[in-house]
């Protein structure tokens, strides 16, 4: 009978171990996937000026554009990344760092909307990264214009379902379709 007994809570504390176990590999495949390190930076105020600055170029405003580069220039060198890890800020550096070079072509070329939106392509695609890395607490669309720079590009993210195209602003506001949701 003891044997028995024993033999259970033997059982018991294998069935105990291998459970607590798994809960660290899962654990730890978070933090690889970055849904841990994604509340470690808050990158919100990030995505809602791009927002803007999407707005502006769908309503062919590139005054408003260049104006909104420049506050999204500095929100993205003044957010702080104490929290993350070596491995975090060097991922953080890298995206902050291609979007800034292309944020000063749109601040520096306010009466150019067509090289405004060359540049807004590149920056859509390193926010759209951003996202992925660090996540947001915005419910976001991917959406796609196939008429922009021949298929090639012409993917940016919107806060609505409704298009509201930044590349060809009033001349094409409605082309493009939602192709993904973000967050």
């Amino acid at each position: 009978m003891k044997n028995i007994v024993l033999s259970m809570i033997a059982f018991a504390f294998l069935f105990i171990g291998c459970n607590q176990k798994t809960a660290v590999i899962e654990t730890k495949s978070e933090t690889e996937t970055g849904k841990v390190v994604s509340s470690l930076l808050d990158i919100n105020e990030v995505v809602a000026n791009y927002l803007k600055l999407t707005n502006a170029l769908a309503k062919d405003d590139s005054k408003t554009a260049a104006d909104v580069a420049e506050i999204l220039f500095v929100t993205l060198n003044t957010l702080n990344t104490d929290k993350l890890d070596t491995k975090g800020k060097k991922e953080y550096a890298e995206i902050a760092d291609a979007i800034v070079v292309h944020l000063k072509h749109i601040s520096d070329n306010s009466t150019d909307i067509g090289h405004q939106r060359e540049y807004f392509a590149l920056v859509s695609k390193e926010v759209n990264d951003l996202i992925k890395t660090f996540g947001t607490d915005h419910k976001l669309y991917q959406a796609y214009c196939p008429m922009y720079d021949e298929g090639k590009s012409g993917y940016w993210i919107s806060e609505t379902e409704e298009i509201r195209n930044p590349y060809f602003g009033s001349k094409m506001l409605n082309c493009g379709s939602i192709v993904a949701t973000v967050k």
